[in-house]
């Protein structure tokens, strides 16, 4: 079981970056497919990127790809969420999850996800 803890969020501007961080405490961290999910003002909780417990593979909503990029410290018991071109429509709580992985790739869908940390919120305006 791992507890998850995110920080970074904080107001953008247009066009701007920022990176979220997300520590795990606990054991199994390096066994943990992680993944990022977002939930907006008014809308349903969505599926933003996720990373292979070894970090073999990345995944990506349409919504992000190219924009952003997710990475791990398994040493570190760190995942990362590099956020580049950011827009008003990103603006978002995003949360940090974990699965247990099966060796197969990262779910997309947020159910599958046993463990979350409390959200930090993502404010893109100029």
């Amino acid at each position: 079981q791992v507890q998850l803890v995110e920080s970074g969020g904080g107001s953008v501007q247009p066009g701007g970056s920022t990176r979220l961080s997300c520590v795990a405490s606990g054991n199994g961290f390096s066994d943990y497919n992680m993944a990022w999910f977002r939930q907006a003002p008014g809308k349903e909780r969505e599926f933003v990127a996720a990373i292979h417990y070894r970090g073999r593979r990345t995944i990506y909503s349409d919504h992000v790809k190219g924009r952003f990029i997710i990475s791990r410290d398994n040493a570190k018991q760190l995942v990362y969420l590099q956020m580049n071109s950011l827009g008003p429509e990103d603006t978002a709580i995003y949360y940090c999850a974990g699965e247990p992985s099966d060796g197969y790739s990262p779910s997309l869908v947020g159910s599958d996800y046993p463990y979350w940390g409390q959200g930090t919120p993502v404010t893109v305006s100029s």
